[in-house]
């Protein structure tokens, strides 16, 4: 189902377009459709005077700061990342944006994301980025128990594999919010904030 309302108040929140992420094997989508169509929304988000959240993923060299509870897959070890890894795609980024720096998933948890939209009045996040079934879904969920309306820009994310990609398009996202297409969500904007 398309989306149908943006209220006056919305802000796009991109997830983890840096250089290190982009340059990873993507699918369904390919990373620079996510990238271009993710640039497209910002420069319309920006047009119509809402802002532009541009959330990054990074962590400490030795590995310090990293998240560590147990998992199956076992304690993963520190990796060095290669200079620019952490890098906001520059296609996306414009003057005014918002950079969000997160240590986990999701982009609420430990960061002040939450803060930036508050004190700027949003109460809805269209949300673009990669991984779909990891940071966009873990942000998704969170802007949902947040009680933020949550949009989805289904052709501006993609997963490192296409079934999570699909699982979380299908079946969790019509759960969180309404999704949608960029053109759609450009269109929307054009209507009620024109």
């Amino acid at each position: 189902m398309p989306v149908t309302t943006l209220d006056p108040k919305t802000a796009l929140v991109v997830i983890d377009l840096q250089g290190g992420i982009v340059a990873t094997p993507t699918a369904p989508i390919a990373a620079p459709d996510v990238v271009a169509r993710t640039a497209s929304l910002a420069a319309a988000f920006r047009a119509h005077g809402l802002p532009v959240v541009l959330v990054r993923v990074t962590n400490l060299a030795d590995g310090s700061d990293a998240v560590t509870g147990r998992i199956d897959g076992g304690p993963r070890p520190p990796r060095p990342r290669p200079e620019g890894w952490d890098v906001i795609a520059e296609d996306i980024t414009g003057p005014g944006d918002i950079v969000v720096t997160k240590r986990n998933w999701g982009a609420f948890h430990g960061t002040d994301l939450d803060l930036q939209l508050r004190r700027r009045g949003v109460t809805q996040v269209v949300l673009t980025g990669i991984a779909t079934s990891i940071g966009v879904e873990s942000t998704a969920r969170a802007a949902h128990e947040h009680n933020y309306h949550v949009t989805l820009a289904v052709d501006a994310m993609t997963d490192i594999d296409e079934v999570t990609h699909r699982n979380s398009v299908e079946k969790i996202f019509p759960r969180l919010g309404e999704t949608g297409t960029t053109a759609e969500i450009i269109e929307l904007l054009a209507k009620t904030h024109g």
